[in-house]
């Protein structure tokens, strides 16, 4: 195959613009773009369905923060589900497909490539899924064109970077903190860049001001940080918070990331990231950009504030009353301390993922995040699934790190055939399963040793511990069903 093909140029225009690898489904690999990320060195990993191709692809784009890539062909509704669930996210990713010129719902844009324009296409693709607010961007190319001799252009695949933010309102959030004795910090997804989080961290010991934070937010500030009081969630605890609070800052809160009832007060808000759609609570002052910069060029600002005036020893209680309020049940009791065994018997780096069934509020408020993205999680309720494709792609985008999949019988029954991936791909994932799964379907254990993957159970506490620690011993990929 000539190098100069449309398929040789959509790959380099992906590697250019940082794509970590190419997902498609098994039985593409003769596809020309599976052929050409091989001929170029892109990495390509292969899914069992096209739903779970797309969750690898905007995990894997998520973490290197560079558009992620699937190629589906002709995407089912499973895969649609998947990209709208991108979207959601906020996840970079380049949809490919060959078969699907419409328009796919949540993406940013529908796109076609002919041999005269692949390179502008894939470089406009690119860029546009990267620039915030992150999505996935669909092209398609017809399988005819891809075989096709194009003419490569060196376009930029990189996003612009971000304008400066408007000084008039920089000046007035600086008036709104320095007015302010009790100002409580929100942090949501915007804040985990590795440019944002430095900045982020810098304002909230600089005020000091206490800080909650979404799912998606979680590693802003490390979890054992003093100050950080926890996951958005548990209303008593947040509304004795914003009860003593005179403002509220949101950092980088999403649109899709709701901002609790309890702030619907007299508290005015000071608004900072990414610009917000028109609701309730409005905020009295928005500085609108990219967090990292505008908390830089807001710091010389705040230069000669006074310090806030929090009760310490307030904010400790409350920070403990969290894990009273949040009790539950004998079953919530025990996923809590599973989750805590773990954490504290994997070492540091460690990434947790996460479904979006039962076990998901009690994952969050158990496992510490020392750093953004140390817990994936999708964005409001995802379809069942999502846990062990991103830790595939975890895995593969951090292949030195250690990786633990938390879902459930249920949940694992969607990706099961993923399993073999894990196995083959051999690295130091271990799944740690919930329940006993759907009446009549085979057990987690007999899943994974159906596809010869190391596997027990245990019924919790200590034995989960000794399970824990054979699987870690052993260093390569482990399932642990934990029973009810």
């Amino acid at each position: 195959m000539s190098r100069n093909t449309v398929a040789d140029v959509v790959v380099d225009g992906l590697r250019r613009a940082g794509t970590p690898r190419l997902f498609a489904v098994t039985g593409s690999e003769a596809h020309p773009l599976c052929a050409a990320a091989r001929a170029a060195a892109l990495p390509l990993t292969l899914a069992s369905t096209e739903a779970v191709a797309c969750i690898m692809a905007a995990v894997a784009g998520d973490l290197a923060e560079a558009p992620g890539a699937a190629l589906i062909e002709s995407p089912g509704a499973a895969a649609r589900a998947a990209v709208e669930h991108a979207a959601v996210d906020r996840a970079p990713l380049v949809v490919l497909t060959e078969r699907h010129p419409h328009a796919m719902r949540a993406a940013k844009a529908a796109l076609g490539g002919t041999p005269e324009s692949a390179a502008h296409w894939i470089a406009h693709a690119s860029r546009l899924a990267a620039t915030a607010p992150r999505g996935p961007v669909h092209l398609d190319i017809a399988p005819d064109v891809l075989w096709r001799a194009a003419l490569p252009v060196a376009t930029s695949c990189r996003p612009d970077p971000p304008a400066p933010a408007d000084p008039h309102a920089l000046d007035a959030a600086a008036r709104l903190l320095a007015g302010a004795s009790r100002p409580l910090l929100l942090a949501g997804l915007h804040c985990r860049s590795a440019a944002g989080q430095p900045w982020v961290r810098a304002l909230v010991e600089a005020l000091p001001a206490p800080m909650l934070v979404t799912l998606r937010g979680k590693g802003a500030l490390p979890d054992p940080h003093p100050l950080m009081l926890g996951v958005l969630g548990i209303e008593i605890v947040d509304e004795r918070l914003l009860k003593l609070a005179d403002l509220v800052v949101t950092l980088g809160l999403d649109a899709s990331e709701a901002v609790p009832a309890s702030c619907r007060s007299t508290v005015p808000v000071l608004a900072i990231g990414p610009p917000q759609t028109a609701g309730d609570p409005a905020p009295a002052v928005e500085v609108a950009g990219e967090i990292g910069a505008v908390l830089e060029e807001l710091a010389p600002r705040l230069r000669d504030r006074d310090r806030a005036d929090w009760d310490v020893a307030e904010l400790d209680r409350l920070k403990r009353a969290r894990s009273t309020a949040r009790r539950g049940d004998d079953a919530e009791r025990s996923t809590r301390d599973i989750v805590r065994l773990a954490r504290e018997a994997l070492p540091a780096g460690t990434i947790a993922t996460v479904d979006a069934g039962p076990h998901r509020a009690d994952v969050a408020e158990a496992w510490h995040a020392v750093a953004p993205r140390e817990l994936l999680a999708s964005n409001g309720l995802a379809s069942a699934g999502f846990a062990l494709p991103a830790a595939i792609a975890a895995h593969l985008v951090h292949p030195d790190r250690r990786i633990v999949c938390f879902t459930g019988a249920d949940e694992l029954q969607a990706t099961a055939l993923d399993l073999d991936t894990v196995r083959r791909l051999g690295g130091p994932i271990v799944l740690v399963v919930f329940g006993d799964g759907p009446s009549g379907a085979p057990d987690p254990t007999a899943l994974a040793q159906s596809v010869r993957l190391s596997a027990g159970s245990t019924a919790g506490g200590a034995r989960f511990g000794e399970a824990l620690h054979r699987a870690m011993q052993q260093g390569g990929p482990a399932l642990i069903a934990v029973r009810p």
